[in-house]
């Protein structure tokens, strides 16, 4: 008889949080560059097999949940009319943006863990750039799929990035700011395109 697929579900999701809570472990102990794909998979009792089928490297289990909470956070907003201009558009991202950061800190152990191993390994800033490359690029797809003009999704998803970087360096290793200054950046944003009137 088939696995219902919510219990397959369940069991999938198990292994991958086995493999992500083993690797981050691993990490803390020996340091990235010591740590192997095995390693990993004998802590979490997993075989390599079961590690590919979720991680293509190690670098990944570094990213682990970005991609789906991006999509989850994204699908929260599908049913909000398509934004014609770019300050509509901006604002649109804006929660979107914060909501993101909430999440991410929202374990502030595992979020500052995340950074020191991005500061740590140059390889991983690598990585890190092509993922915030990746993150446009569902803003951007988002906007679009809604109507969106192609020039006001281009130049918003990318505004969007730079309130995050700004609020990224603005709240340096302390995770519970994160999601105010880059709430901030965009406040401020907004207040050049909107400017008081006198």
């Amino acid at each position: 008889m088939p696995e219902p697929t919510s219990l397959r579900h369940r069991k999938q999701q198990r292994a991958r949080e086995q493999i992500v809570a083993a690797a981050f472990e691993l990490f803390a102990e020996r340091g990235f560059a010591e740590v192997t794909v095995a390693d990993i998979a004998e802590r979490a009792e997993v075989g390599r097999t079961t590690f590919f089928r979720y991680f293509g490297d190690k670098q990944e289990v570094v990213f682990s949940h970005e991609e789906e909470l991006i999509s989850g956070l994204l699908d929260r907003h599908r049913d909000l009319p398509p934004p014609t201009d770019l300050a509509d558009a901006v604002a649109q991202l804006h929660p979107v943006v914060v909501a993101i950061c909430e999440e991410m800190t929202a374990d502030p152990a595992h979020y500052r863990q995340h950074e020191a191993l991005l500061r740590d390994n140059p390889e991983l800033r690598d990585r890190a750039a092509r993922k915030s490359d990746r993150v446009v690029e569902a803003l951007r797809t988002d906007l679009l799929t809604r109507g969106t003009p192609p020039p006001v999704a281009e130049l918003a998803s990318q505004i969007a990035l730079a309130c995050y970087r700004a609020g990224h360096r603005a709240a340096g290793d302390d995770p519970s700011a994160l999601p105010a200054a880059v709430h901030t950046a965009f406040t401020h944003l907004r207040a050049l395109t909107h400017p008081p009137h006198p």
